[in-house]
């Protein structure tokens, strides 16, 4: 239980954090932080809660991450339900009370995009299905790899949260113009909830893609890296 609820709380700063920071800061006028400044909101998420929980739970916050981790031999299948469902619950609870926020807001009448990932009409720059299949699948696959790598027995230890918290901030600069960021299906299913209507219809591809490049990944690293 230790370990969900760490999977919870991670997943759920990483949401408030990085989604957040898109929904009320992005774009404020004047001060507004822009794409560099959600990029380094998420990356911060994810390395600040890998030193807080990441040793309790692996600090995952991402059911494309633990399914990695799973196909590179790091993770037992037996707990793969527990850490999604956790990672679900805990991306929801944070959407909701973003809603909550935003919903206090003097002229308030509906969420709009909250932060939500999509591709075609629905993608930040106007980018197709295929640009967004392909960019969601190369991040996380290099996600991945950055994860398994500096989690390596013989990497140096007590950096592997910065060179992934950094890999997910360069991952956001990339690809908020694509995509608005997933690589986390977590993340993705939590605002397209609240954002309802077509970004529902969309989330298909932001548990697929990310899904896949996670394996591909785990296959790579322990076939080529994983050896002395």
């Amino acid at each position: 239980m230790k370990k969900l609820f760490a999977e919870f709380f991670g997943t759920f700063w990483l949401v408030f954090g990085g989604c957040g920071s898109a929904i009320f800061a992005a774009a404020f006028p004047e001060l507004g932080i822009g794409f560099v400044g959600v990029s380094l909101a998420f990356g911060l998420t994810v390395l600040t809660m890998a030193y807080a929980v990441g040793h309790i739970s692996g600090g995952h916050f991402n059911p494309a991450v633990s399914l990695g981790l799973w196909a590179g031999g790091k993770f037992e299948g037996k707990s793969l339900p527990g850490y999604i469902v956790a990672q679900l619950i805990g991306a929801i609870a944070a959407a909701g009370v973003l809603y909550l926020i935003i919903s206090g807001k003097a002229g308030f009448t509906d969420v709009g995009g909250f932060a939500s990932n999509g591709y075609g009409d629905l993608s930040p720059d106007g980018y197709s299905m295929q640009s967004a299949l392909i960019a969601e699948f190369v991040l996380t696959l290099f996600f991945l790899l950055i994860i398994l790598g500096s989690t390596n027995p013989r990497a140096p230890k007590g950096f592997a949260p910065i060179a992934i918290g950094l890999g997910l901030t360069l991952i956001h600069l990339v690809s908020i113009p694509i995509t608005n960021t997933s690589v986390n299906p977590a993340r993705s299913t939590s605002q397209a909830l609240f954002a309802g209507g077509d970004y529902t219809g969309q989330l298909w591809l932001f548990w697929l893609a990310p899904i896949a490049g996670a394996i591909v990944a785990g296959v790579i690293h322990k076939a080529f890296f994983d050896k002395e």
